[in-house]
């Protein structure tokens, strides 16, 4: 089993096998994401029942909710590739990091625009300092100081450490964000969806699970052509990407 791993991990590690791997596995995220998101996003925005307490204004759960998920789950994954850097130097880990980073900070973005205009109606105001919204405006400063250092920091490797050690610091920011509305007394709502209950009525639930689903395989597809491009930057030299490209 160890020795299986060890091959799997070395296998990961090399920029032409994910290439090659992940040229495969794209088609199916795209295609997922068209099939899920087009019929979630239609239903959710303009046939799911109004909220008995919110009416309309909370259809904007089906964007919001996922972009929120997919904000944390990419710093994770920035972090998680982080450590894998620091101690391992995989190239793959790298690339991996540095093309989260942009698209992490984009949907970090669109949580905090969509849950103003969700705030608008229920708090009356587009913004307040809940502790929830400010976690969540830390996060994506987080992600823009790690896009400026990959920017800032000439040679690859060394941006990539330094990246990686501001990706494993700001973690720590994520479980605040999960935990805040329970810590703290705040205007933000608790979590509707947990692992042993939902507090939102079933047609909601199903028509937010596939829109989360949908997101998810987007994120996944973005974070794919992200990386491709990525390794045909850094690996430009290599003999499989001059064959590739048609340069000899």
């Amino acid at each position: 089993m160890f020795e299986y791993l060890k091959r799997l991990y070395h296998k990961f590690g090399s920029p032409r096998y994910f290439y090659d791997l992940t040229g495969k596995m794209l088609p199916w995220l795209v295609a997922l994401s068209v099939l899920l998101l087009i019929p979630g996003l239609i239903y959710g925005l303009g046939f799911a029942p109004p909220e008995k307490y919110q009416g309309n204004s909370y259809r904007v759960i089906y964007i919001h909710v996922p972009a929120a998920s997919i904000a944390m789950a990419g710093y994770v994954m920035m972090a998680v590739a982080g450590v894998i850097v620091l101690v391992w130097r995989m190239k793959m880990a790298e690339m991996v990091a540095k093309s989260v980073a942009p698209i992490g900070a984009s949907f970090a973005f669109i949580c905090l625009v969509t849950g103003s205009i969700w705030g608008k109606p229920t708090w009356g105001t587009w913004w307040v300092w809940d502790a929830r919204l400010t976690s969540m405006l830390i996060l994506l400063f987080l992600y823009l100081g790690v896009m400026a250092l990959n920017a800032a920091i000439e040679n690859a490797q060394s941006a990539a450490r330094a990246t990686a050690v501001l990706s494993i610091v700001g973690a720590v920011n994520l479980p605040i964000i999960k935990y805040s509305v329970e810590w703290w007394n705040t205007l933000h709502q608790p979590a509707s969806i947990r692992m042993t209950s939902s507090a939102i009525d079933p047609e909601m639930l199903y028509t937010l699970l596939t829109c989360i689903a949908g997101f998810y395989c987007l994120f996944g597809a973005l974070v794919i052509l992200s990386t491709r491009c990525e390794i045909l930057s850094r690996e430009q030299r290599s003999s499989w990407v001059k064959k590739l490209v048609g340069v000899s």
